[in-house]
């Protein structure tokens, strides 16, 4: 049996045996929030790796938009650097007849000639002044269409007038024929029959709304426009 040392009785011992408990239920507490703070620790850190992957991947996403806009900007201005050049020549080659007022040249590269310079009244016959203009618009021409792999549209325009006569069914024979009458005339004066076609929208594109003579007179038209061979 052992004896108690002494100078010591029971309520020391349970004293001691209370605070052992007390010390063992701290350290417990211990473990226990260390634990927990751990796996908070690394969720913590889960989400934050979680983030910033996904804020670098947002960023690497941002660049390459940003890159992409940057060479299809390069594009742009590359095509309209060409655009300008192509414009500038086509002045140029055309200037005369800009200058004499015969025809117009508009920002897209639409050579616009009035239909009461080229034609009568609901007729697809040459006037002398036409024949004209267009003889002396033939040979710039062709001189442009031989240093380009282009073609040249010829579009015939109508007003919105019904038409009178029997000779052409409605405005949109008219305008075709107009616009072929051109077509084989520039091909007779020297631009290529190869880079030619005609096609004609009647009434169905305006220049301007159809409100009274002048307008209509304006509506009255040809479109010379060269355009790049579709590949």
């Amino acid at each position: 049996m052992i004896e108690e040392p002494e100078g010591l009785d029971g309520s020391v011992w349970m004293t001691f045996a209370d605070l052992m408990s007390g010390l063992l239920g701290v350290f417990v507490l211990l473990v226990v929030w260390i634990v927990v703070f751990q796996v908070d620790l690394a969720q913590r850190l889960d989400v934050a790796r979680e983030a910033s992957a996904e804020a670098t991947a947002l960023a690497a996403r941002a660049e390459a938009a940003r890159q992409v806009e940057a060479e299809q900007r390069m594009i742009l201005e590359a095509e309209q650097q060409k655009t300008r050049a192509r414009m500038a020549d086509l002045e140029s080659v055309l200037a005369g007849s800009i200058a004499a007022g015969r025809i117009t040249l508009a920002e897209d590269g639409r050579i616009g000639i009035a239909g009461n310079v080229l034609f009568d009244l609901y007729s697809d016959e040459l006037r002398p002044e036409g024949r004209q203009v267009l003889a002396d618009l033939a040979v710039p021409l062709a001189r442009w269409l031989e240093a380009r792999d282009e073609l040249v549209m010829v579009g015939g325009f109508t007003d919105d007038l019904p038409i009178r006569g029997d000779r052409y069914r409605d405005n949109w024979e008219l305008s075709a024929k107009r616009a072929l009458t051109v077509v084989r005339t520039l091909a007779a004066d020297g631009v290529p029959a190869s880079r030619l076609f005609a096609a004609g929208f009647g009434d169905s594109h305006p220049a301007v709304p159809n409100v009274d003579e002048a307008s209509r007179a304006r509506n009255r038209r040809v479109e010379i426009v060269p355009q790049r061979r579709e590949r």
